[in-house]
């Protein structure tokens, strides 16, 4: 795994053998193509961190800073790893805790994001509920997107809260759906 584009181009990530499923550096290309400017001094939340490769690569393009979700001890050890290797200590926040728990703590702080990273487990249903999580606690700024990947046959909603699903890609086995708060809710929004 490797820094595709920016600041730490070609720049090498440890990884986890056999315990995760990161997200290949073909998809995080393509993510970050669709994205494009909207990286940019964003404030960033990744969760299910794993490695930390989608915050890493956000920050190496242009990203303000990052906070990153991971609960597994092992892995947890690589990312903070990743980190330090990086010189990403300032512009990066670690939370050792499951999502839902850092979800509920980012809110009752106020923490707001204007892009969200989302890369769960396959198979269980986790990418569905945390995107109503997500809409649940307000975390994503008016603008912001978030960026889901489940199975490919898994099944997204096509509205959830205040997240509307935008569009979707299929690479292999992996669906990467992008969420976004259309301005015309934006609006009805600020109105009440």
């Amino acid at each position: 795994m490797r820094i595709i584009a920016g600041e730490f181009r070609g720049r090498r990530l440890a990884a986890v053998k056999g315990r995760l499923r990161p997200t290949s550096d073909k998809v995080r290309e393509a993510i970050f193509n669709i994205l494009g400017p909207k990286v940019k001094d964003a404030e960033v939340l990744d969760l299910y961190a794993g490695t930390g490769a989608l915050a890493w690569e956000a920050l190496s393009r242009g990203a303000r800073h990052a906070v990153l979700v991971e609960e597994q001890g092992a892995i947890l050890e690589v990312l903070r790893r990743n980190q330090e290797t990086l010189g990403l200590k300032e512009q990066a926040r670690v939370l050792p805790l499951s999502v839902p728990v850092a979800l509920k703590k980012l809110a009752g702080q106020g923490a707001r994001f204007d892009l969200i990273f989302l890369d769960p487990p396959y198979g269980q249903g986790l990418a569905a509920a945390t995107l109503a999580t997500l809409a649940d606690l307000d975390l994503l700024r008016p603008g912001g997107q978030v960026v889901a990947e489940a199975g490919r046959r898994e099944a997204l909603p096509e509205k959830v809260g205040n997240l509307i699903l935008s569009h979707t890609r299929i690479y292999g086995d992996t669906q990467v759906a992008f969420y976004e708060r259309p301005n015309h809710l934006i609006e009805q929004e600020q109105r009440t």
